[in-house]
């Protein structure tokens, strides 16, 4: 059976502000490695599915904007443009009614674009044994991270304490909102949950026979236009119908209701990279706990500890002087200063800036 990967990258990365803008959204930049966040994701399951077999689903700016980044091998056509986001259901149902097209049935594994792992080879065995269970179980598969820390910026997945297929694969409790400190560190010392990783691995004929029963208005409207699918008539017909698809999850709209989920428990160095305090989980520090990602001689820390310094301007120098516990970003026309612990805010200086009208800061 063919293997696919959809991506979702049709996000603004508000929380990566200021080097991640509406004309170069974190997907879209180099963050973790060297190269751009998009193509590292692909990088990363090469083993497993080819590039060639890749989609994209993002909207209009940003398909402009990968078509000079993408790696060749993936086809341009493969680029699925929303007219409008309407969340994470309508992103994939559109995506597997093309994979339907496309190929009948297929294996659809969707990833997110902007997520560091650390370890490739367990990341790309883990991914080999879920593509393997979806085939052969016929049931949805999810990728649980093993939580390090109660972390109450990630939701959870609570599983069976035995596998039920093989050594590895475990039932599906329930899925569980991001929790306060205290449940989440229950959680953690329960050895029952895991980090939802928004992995999602399932044959195309099972996620749309979900969407079927689960969100039917969704289903009939991407029906009535599967025809025009792949066809010079496409465009015209999901600018019509997709906006009046329900705005919904798929977290919401068909896992936390569909029966027999799967989950793998795994640990491959995974993380979210959601905002700028989670490059200490990336990068390596220095002895005081310093991340510094710019040039060797273009900055100075003097007496720092545990700060992140981010620098893409090019020709500016950033010297710092007694800071603890605090984030630093300079790029050629703004510069963000920020406690770590009020990195999740971020996104409040761009909601500010929509409301000032400083568009050339988007």
């Amino acid at each position: 059976m063919i293997r696919a990967a959809v991506i979702m990258a049709g996000g603004g990365g508000t929380r990566f502000w200021p080097v991640s803008r509406m004309t170069s959204p974190k997907q879209l930049v180099k963050l973790t490695g060297d190269d751009v966040m998009i193509n590292e994701t692909i990088k990363h399951y090469d083993r497993v599915i080819g590039r060639e077999n890749t989609f994209i689903v993002t909207n209009e700016k940003q398909a402009m904007l990968m078509d000079n980044v993408l790696f060749d091998e993936v086809p341009r056509d493969h680029i699925l443009i929303e007219p409008v986001q309407r969340n994470t259901a309508p992103c994939i149902i559109y995506a597997a009614m093309t994979l339907k097209k496309l190929y009948g049935d297929a294996l659809m594994a969707v990833l997110p674009a902007d997520h560091h792992i650390g370890n490739i080879k367990e990341y790309e065995r883990v991914l080999e044994l879920a593509m393997d269970t979806a085939e052969t179980t016929g049931k949805i598969m999810t990728v649980g991270i093993k939580p390090t820390f109660p972390s109450t910026g990630y939701g959870y997945i609570n599983f069976s304490s035995a596998p039920s297929v093989g050594d590895e694969v475990h039932d599906l409790i329930k899925f569980v909102e991001k929790p306060d400190f205290d449940t989440a560190k229950t959680y953690v010392d329960s050895g029952e949950y895991l980090w939802n990783s928004g992995m999602f691995i399932w044959k195309v004929s099972v996620i749309l026979d979900y969407f079927q029963k689960l969100l039917p208005d969704m289903y009939k409207a991407m029906e009535e236009i599967f025809d025009k699918l792949r066809t010079e008539d496409e465009r015209d017909a999901i600018e019509k119908t997709y906006p009046e698809l329900q705005k919904i999850s798929v977290d919401y709209g068909i896992m936390e209701k569909a029966s027999g989920v799967l989950v793998i428990p795994a640990d491959f160095g995974w993380n979210d990279v959601g905002s700028w305090d989670s490059l200490d989980n990336v990068f390596e520090g220095d002895a005081s706990g310093n991340i510094t990602v710019c040039g060797d001689s273009n900055y100075i820390l003097e007496g720092c500890s545990k700060t992140v310094v981010f620098d893409n301007s090019g020709d500016k120098f950033i010297a710092c002087v007694g800071l603890e516990d605090t984030v630093i970003v300079q790029t050629k026309d703004a510069i963000l200063v920020c406690r770590k612990d009020k990195a999740q805010d971020v996104k409040k200086v761009v909601d500010a800036l929509k409301e000032k009208g400083r568009e050339d800061l988007l």
